[in-house]
């Protein structure tokens, strides 16, 4: 019987994680998965996608604010589950395969997590976000220039409590030309 690769036991664990711990991963863990969602394919090898780290609390309850109004629920809900470290993705609007590319960051920073023992989840809006003129000044405070488009928030933290088993997968995804 073959032993399973890492990298496969990796992707088929990684589940969503909807409740963290309000404790601070260190910031080394955290830079490896953003350097992991960095070598994510891109079109053309292009790299057309950022990573915005906020763990800054002020920040990150401006973006629980924002995206709660834009979500449409209750204003004490924290949609990011309180993770208390956001990865906002972002791409370049001007290329062509600017959501592929961020959304292969995404999955990536969320397989990078679980491998270094880090809960994450995808939480989306952040394209509303950034159509936002203070999402836009953030950019610019932050020295970025151009237009850009939100592509998702990593949430990412510790899980607070045991995460969901896999779910079976279903029948009839794969069909093969042989």
């Amino acid at each position: 019987m073959r032993v399973m690769n890492d990298v496969i036991k990796v992707l088929k664990e990684r589940r969503s994680v909807r409740k963290f711990k309000g404790d601070m991963p260190p910031k080394d863990l955290v830079d490896e998965v953003i350097e992991a969602g960095l070598y994510a394919p891109s079109g053309k090898g292009q790299q057309a996608a950022i990573v915005i780290a906020v763990t800054n609390m002020d920040v990150r309850e401006r973006l629980r604010k924002d995206n709660v109004k834009i979500g449409g629920w209750q204003d004490d809900f924290d949609p990011f589950y309180g993770a208390p470290v956001i990865l906002i993705v972002l791409g370049k609007k001007d290329w062509p395969t600017h959501v592929y590319d961020g959304s292969l960051v995404m999955g990536n920073l969320m397989n990078a997590a679980q491998a270094v023992g880090l809960g994450s989840i995808w939480i989306h809006r952040a394209k509303e976000e950034f159509e936002m003129s203070e999402y836009k000044q953030l950019l610019l405070d932050l020295g970025i220039d151009g237009e850009w488009e939100g592509i998702g928030h990593c949430a990412l933290g510790y899980a607070d409590g045991p995460v969901a088993e896999a779910a079976p997968r279903k029948d009839s995804r794969v069909y093969r030309v042989e």
